[in-house]
């Protein structure tokens, strides 16, 4: 179970990098506010949290599914 989550956790934070890399005016569609003045700044702080996000999701995932491999199930 906690092996699902974290691939889940991975998958959706790389949608929410490359969507947000490839169309960063949705934070203001879907919030209405504008805080950075229009510049992008924001928009390139939540690329790089959430691609921070997924490498963490991504390896911590990898070495639970090593663990479970070692044990057997």
């Amino acid at each position: 179970m906690r092996l699902r989550i974290e691939m889940f956790l991975t998958a959706v934070a790389c949608l929410l990098a490359v969507l947000t890399a490839a169309v960063p005016d949705w934070i203001e569609a879907a919030w209405g506010v504008d805080p950075d003045g229009g510049n992008g700044a924001v928009e390139w702080l939540f690329v790089i949290a959430f691609g921070a996000l997924a490498v963490v999701a991504a390896v911590l995932s990898r070495r639970e599914w090593l663990r479970t491999r070692a044990v057997g199930r």
